[in-house]
């Protein structure tokens, strides 16, 4: 049940921090707000937009995903059903997409930014910030806490 509640309230972090305001960045007198899919999909024009959905997927939807497919498999688990039709599937997905769910290079790629940044302008952390670092934390914290032993036997067909 931990990592049922830990999926959902990543669930909810991903989607509250892709929309909410990230950063606010002040300088000379102008003001500027961006959330974390407008800042990945800010290249959207041209060639570069390859590089925007790539930015974005390895940020939001990977992530998201990854999550989603670990509450396909693991919800029927836990509440002692049968598994889901596909759940086997679901979660060499979930597993293979690991190494590309990469919210916490992202969120180093930042500070080092910040670091950068706080010499030319005033930084202000918006609310998607400090939901990006607790979803950084709770994705870790999921990643260490699921026993793949554990779903992988509970999954297993020639179970009786």
């Amino acid at each position: 049940m931990q990592i049922i509640a830990l999926s959902l309230t990543i669930v909810i972090l991903v989607i509250a921090a892709a929309v909410f305001p990230f950063l606010t960045i002040n300088a000379a007198g102008t003001s500027n707000s961006v959330s974390i899919l407008e800042a990945a999909l800010v290249f959207s024009d041209g060639v570069l937009v390859i590089l925007a959905l790539a930015t974005a997927a390895v940020i939001i939807f990977i992530p998201l995903l990854r999550v989603l497919l670990a509450l396909y498999v693991l919800a029927p688990v836990v509440v002692d059903k049968p598994p889901a039709k596909g759940a086997r599937t679901a979660f060499r997905w979930s597993e293979a997409l690991r190494p590309w769910s990469m919210a916490e290079i992202f969120a180093i790629g930042c500070a080092v930014s910040l670091v950068k940044v706080t010499d030319l302008a005033d930084v202000e952390f918006g609310p998607a910030f400090y939901m990006f670092a607790a979803l950084v934390i709770l994705v870790v914290i999921q990643d260490s806490v699921l026993c793949r032993w554990s779903v992988w036997s509970s999954l297993d067909e020639t179970r009786t």
